[in-house]
């Protein structure tokens, strides 16, 4: 059976999310068309307004204005610290834990010479120019233990001064495994346990 070419649409948007195939595509839309108009129009609006977003200038989150809260806030810079993480939702995950008090930085993914990832493609640059003028003392890489990740932070100890303290999180997190994904405990727990590299 052909769904109308509307419904094949949406269904061609949510297979695009992750963790989402084309039967579960199915079901969302078919559910979003049980929804009153008032709703869906609702919804709408709120999707087309995820263009407004921006990205933190600083530190690269998203945010509603070119400089996040986070970085607004003077009092996570006291502690001299940045906690270096691949993409968004790991800032957010360590941030749900109320483990961390200082500053972020995304460096938008990981070193993979296989997927032609290198230094130029990542934040790097801005992170050293973020520790100079900070005066940051201390980096936590918390870079998911894989092996991109394990090359990067070989790389990041290589190029981060001497005079800053380096240490990636403990590993309560397996290998292999998303921060994104991992409950406050663990996350807690992995801040805790992290270890000079």
């Amino acid at each position: 059976m052909q769904f109308p070419e509307k419904i094949s649409k949406m269904v061609e948007h949510f297979s695009r999310w992750p963790g989402v195939g084309e039967k579960t595509a199915i079901r969302y839309v078919l559910s979003l068309l049980r929804w009153n108009h008032d709703d869906l129009h609702a919804l709408s609006s709120a999707i087309a307004e995820l263009t407004l977003l921006k990205r933190c200038q600083e530190c690269g989150l998203i945010s509603e204005e070119t400089t996040c809260d986070i970085c607004k806030n003077h009092e996570r810079f006291l502690h001299k610290t940045i906690c270096v993480v691949e993409g968004v939702a790991d800032c957010f995950a360590i941030e749900r834990s109320g483990e961390f008090k200082g500053a972020y930085h995304i460096l938008g993914g990981v070193l993979s010479p296989l997927q032609q990832i290198g230094p130029n493609e990542l934040t790097i640059d801005k992170l050293l120019l973020r520790i100079e003028r900070r005066d940051i003392r201390e980096v936590i890489l918390a870079l998911n233990p894989s092996v991109e990740g394990d090359i990067t932070c070989s790389y990041l100890r290589d190029v981060i001064p001497l005079k800053v303290r380096v240490e990636r999180i403990g590993m309560g997190i397996p290998m292999g495994g998303n921060l994104e994904h991992l409950d406050v405990l663990t996350i807690h727990k992995a801040l805790e346990n992290r270890r000079s590299l």
